[in-house]
């Protein structure tokens, strides 16, 4: 990233930032920064929303209106602020805790609702600030904190969670792919609709240590490895994705959006109707 653009979308005072040593979060930070630089938006007419967790830290180091919210609740905030003021951009910065645990139920009715907010959801697949506890993103059979002797529990597809509960953009990348984290956030920010993108992060400290993935640079080199774009799903053999994860656009559909359907009513209510 150049200096321009450090200087230009972040408080540089609050830098460096406090996340440990190889975690993906910076990179996906950084490519909120470039994706919103690239499209030349209004710094006053962009607000970034986050909750609780590692994640949310980014809001701080972030040079734009910004709101640190509580555990679980910034869609419920970032709706507030959308409805109160359609123009601005919000863009919610989650973590997979923070989103699809304690925050779940905001995220499948906003999703519903398919309110203009871009929600871009780090997922480490840990709860990382709080102490290394599983979240539902933790694969089955991983070990945390709180699972010392392995997950039971079945994953959330948060791709496929979003697009079932309404979104109308659904996309994913990873902390290695940067340059498609940076174009997938662009269309989510352009998408006139709910839009979800799932940044896949990783975290060397609680889940790759617990899971015994070796070093920051190991971990990386397991998303190059494990993930392709999902256009390639129908034209590899089969043995070809056998175990692979998929990355790319999932959704992207056209549908009525929240706050121009809600002026609607105040338009009729004006005029008596």
């Amino acid at each position: 990233m150049s200096s321009r653009v450090i200087q230009k979308t972040f408080r540089t005072e609050r830098l460096p930032h406090i996340w440990c040593p190889g975690c993906g979060h910076g990179v996906l930070m950084r490519s909120i920064s470039v994706a919103i630089d690239e499209l030349g938006l209004d710094k006053d007419k962009v607000c970034i929303v986050s909750g609780i967790g590692c994640s949310s830290r980014a809001a701080g180091y972030m040079d734009f209106n910004t709101l640190h919210t509580t555990h679980g609740r910034a869609l419920a905030f970032a709706t507030g602020l959308k409805l109160a003021n359609p123009e601005l951009h919000v863009i919610v910065i989650s973590g997979d805790g923070d989103a699809t645990a304690i925050g779940g139920n905001h995220l499948i009715h906003a999703a519903r609702r398919n309110i203009d907010i871009t929600t871009i959801i780090f997922n480490n697949n840990i709860y990382g600030m709080t102490g290394g506890q599983y979240s539902p993103a933790t694969p089955t059979g991983d070990k945390a904190t709180t699972a010392p002797y392995g997950n039971i529990d079945k994953p959330f597809d948060i791709c496929n969670l979003g697009a079932a509960s309404g979104a109308t953009y659904v996309a994913r990348s990873t902390a290695y792919h940067a340059k498609q984290m940076i174009d997938y956030v662009k269309k989510g920010i352009s998408h006139k609709g709910f839009s979800l993108i799932e940044g896949v992060s990783i975290c060397p400290t609680y889940y790759g240590r617990k899971n015994k993935k070796g070093n920051a640079v190991n971990i990386m080199n397991e998303l190059k490895d494990s993930f392709i774009d999902i256009k390639l799903k129908d034209k590899l053999p089969e043995e070809k994705i056998k175990g692979k994860l998929f990355i790319g656009e999932f959704k992207n559909v056209i549908e009525p959006e929240y706050t121009e359907e809600y002026q609607k009513i105040i338009d009729r209510f004006k005029k008596g109707r």
